[in-house]
């Protein structure tokens, strides 16, 4: 799943930002590995739901002109058909939270509902609605994401060229969002990296450049 005083104040903030980050890795570390599963493509969330009790950690790094330049992200997955996802932004600090809740998780047909870029530093959740159907090696999904007050189309379609390669195209509608071309690959069975290309709906089509890189454990089930 996207986006982005004084010195006493400031030392605060470190303080919470560092701790918490480091407890999760610290619990991480002391639980079993899970398979890496590709969560989200390059721009969109997807609408499958993280496996039960699995903790994907992510260091994201992209172009300020996408969002906030470098994040960490937790995303885990609570139950069958809902999962949390937190955002943690370093220039701004702020904190992204999002949710996903799976309508229908059945067979090839997939149904989910959310909100996404609700942020500390005040911006409201936006809402989405996304379906997918997923047949072999390729997913396709279609929805609509809001963005203010305008209600955006948003498309998806990823292949699995091997058990260890995924090839995935996103586009979300607006001048504000970007048509994406990226891929995943699983480096070890828990551990992946996704980089990505991202061509602006704006006028001017400008490139930027995307990648994170997962670590997924599985906490509990």
């Amino acid at each position: 799943m996207r986006a982005t005083t004084n010195c006493s104040s400031i030392l605060g903030k470190m303080s919470g930002l560092v701790c918490i980050p480091a407890m999760i890795l610290g619990i991480a570390a002391l639980c079993s590995s899970a398979n890496a599963t590709t969560k989200g493509l390059n721009q969109i969330v997807t609408p499958d739901v993280q496996p039960v009790g699995q903790l994907s950690i992510s260091y994201q790094e992209q172009d300020p002109n996408i969002g906030n330049p470098t994040e960490l992200q937790l995303e885990l997955g609570l139950n069958k058909q809902v999962e949390i996802a937190v955002f943690q932004g370093f220039n701004p600090h702020e904190q992204i939270f999002n949710t996903e809740i799976g309508l229908v998780q059945k067979s090839n047909w997939l149904l989910s509902t959310g909100f996404s870029g609700w942020t500390s530093k005040g911006s409201d959740p936006q809402a989405y609605l996304e379906g997918g159907y997923y047949k072999g090696p390729l997913q396709t999904m279609i929805g609509a994401g809001q963005a203010g007050k305008q209600t955006q189309l948003i498309l998806g379609a990823a292949y699995q060229t091997t058990p260890r390669l995924k090839l995935q195209l996103d586009y979300q509608a607006g001048s504000g969002n970007a048509a994406t071309a990226g891929f995943t690959v699983n480096i070890t069975p828990q551990l992946q990296f996704n980089p990505a290309v991202y061509v602006s709906n704006s006028s001017s089509h400008a490139v930027y450049g995307y990648a994170v890189l997962t670590w997924n454990v599985q906490l509990f089930k």
